[in-house]
């Protein structure tokens, strides 16, 4: 006779096993992990490639210097600055003003794409506008706004105003059109006032669009901040690249041109973590 199968025998498939989402729960911080290591891998196999290049002479070490002597260059930045400021100083002064830029491209742009999406007449007004401005580029409005505002930090912030509102602004509006109609037409039949379906149906479902609009943007502005401290600058990262660059000082260039890009994406991990905050139903990356 079979040996028959007891209670304690069986297997409940009716856990966490076998629910996917517990799968799923259980196995990201294993590809959490992976990724991080990826990355790391990454980041070592550039400096890495880096390296092989200098010690192979493919650049003079003028033009290609080694990453140690990269890392030299940023130790003596940060112990005695250069040309008269300390490396703090440019990384805290470009950093206030792309705060400042930025930040007032969202709190102008959204609104204005917000209007413009919702609003036909509004639409036809600014749109010429809009798009006569979105492909200059950036570097063209600097002569102006110093002949018009000096070499101040106005014109700076304008500038990152002027080159990434429209972005903002394009973003909100694609992500008020591509609202489902479903959602509109149900509320609507809910009972919901036009507030209502503004607060609770277009805005959540143009947040994802207007978050990617401020992640493309916040890379606009950083090239337009650069750019304009290239001219019209006495102290900035942007500063500090071209004044070293005039001196033949590549580590010093170099190191600029790193802290440019940490603090960028540092910028962009800050608006995820937003992003996360207020539309946590995306998903992300």
């Amino acid at each position: 006779m079979p040996p028959t199968e007891t209670d304690s025998d069986k297997i409940d498939l009716s856990g966490d096993l076998a629910d996917p989402a517990a799968v799923r729960v259980a196995r990201r911080p294993t590809w959490q992990h992976v990724s991080r290591f990826t990355t790391i891998i990454a980041v070592l196999s550039g400096l890495l490639i880096w390296q092989i290049v200098s010690v192979l002479h493919v650049f003079p070490p003028i033009a290609l210097p080694a990453p140690l002597a990269v890392w030299h260059a940023l130790v003596r930045l940060l112990l005695n600055g250069y040309g008269g400021h300390s490396l703090f100083d440019d990384i805290w002064i470009s950093s206030a003003r792309i705060a400042v830029g930025f930040v007032a491209a969202i709190l102008i742009g959204v609104p204005i794409g917000l209007l413009m999406a919702r609003n036909d007449v509004i639409f036809r007004m600014i749109d010429p506008f809009l798009q006569f401005a979105r492909p200059v580029p950036p570097l063209a409005y600097i002569p102006l706004l110093v002949v018009w505002f000096g070499i101040g930090e106005l014109p700076k912030v304008l500038l990152i105003l002027f080159g990434t509102i429209p972005v903002i602004i394009i973003g909100t509006i694609s992500g008020v059109k591509a609202t489902p109609a479903l959602r509109i037409s149900v509320a609507k039949t809910l009972g919901a006032t036009e507030g209502q379906i503004f607060r609770h149906v277009i805005l959540p479902s143009a947040l994802p669009e207007i978050f990617t609009a401020m992640r493309v943007g916040i890379g606009v502005a950083w090239t337009c901040l650069v750019a304009a401290e290239l001219i019209a600058a006495d102290q900035g990262l942007g500063w500090l690249v071209q004044y070293a660059g005039q001196a033949l000082q590549v580590s010093i260039v170099i190191v600029g041109i790193i802290v440019i890009g940490i603090l960028g994406y540092a910028m962009e991990l800050v608006i995820r973590l937003i992003e996360r905050r207020f539309v946590p139903w995306r998903g992300h990356s």
